[in-house]
């Protein structure tokens, strides 16, 4: 029988600085930002598995600070000059499944985001920007802004597996 983590206990059971950092709430939010901008430029849903892949990105302050400043870099290239700094990112996704996976069910669960075939769009009920709190840290700020771009980028590049795969990691 597996041991328990973290991600077995109740909210109030967690470690505080995990449930603050780590809640579905915030954590969706970033998946929100990139969906949306995804569905904005693509028009198509954003891939499931590659949902995965955006909060190990842009939570992580060393490998959000080396994304491109614009979505319009080519992927191959900033993959091929980053790969040294991207070693230890599918060691993140795969310790980042239970967070992304319980933000994901939280957005869906509150109509934020749809399930489609094909992958996820914004839903009925998005995020309102009164919900939003008005005094944010440079952090999340910049957490926000990366997710933002990273459905951009994302939106003008090749096909989900092959971004998953430029990470090193799989659906």
């Amino acid at each position: 029988m597996p041991s328990k983590t973290s991600w077995d206990l109740r909210w109030p059971d967690r470690p505080s600085e995990e449930a603050r950092n780590l809640n579905p709430a915030f954590c969706g939010e970033m998946l929100f930002r990139t969906v949306s901008e995804y569905f904005k430029l693509s028009r198509m849903p954003f891939s499931f598995p590659l949902s995965f892949v955006v909060l190990p990105l842009v939570l992580h302050k060393p490998t959000r600070d080396m994304l491109p400043g614009r979505a319009s870099t080519a992927f191959a290239g900033w993959i091929a000059e980053h790969t040294p700094f991207l070693v230890e990112f599918p060691d993140r996704v795969l310790r980042l499944v239970p967070v992304t996976r319980e933000s994901l069910l939280f957005l869906i669960q509150h109509k934020v985001l749809s399930v489609e075939v094909g992958g996820l769009i914004p839903g009925n009920k998005p995020i309102a920007r009164a919900a939003l709190p008005p005094l944010i840290t440079e952090d999340v700020g910049e957490a926000r802004s990366a997710a933002a771009l990273l459905g951009r980028w994302f939106a003008g590049q090749g096909s989900p597996s092959t971004i998953m795969q430029g990470f090193g990691v799989s659906p």
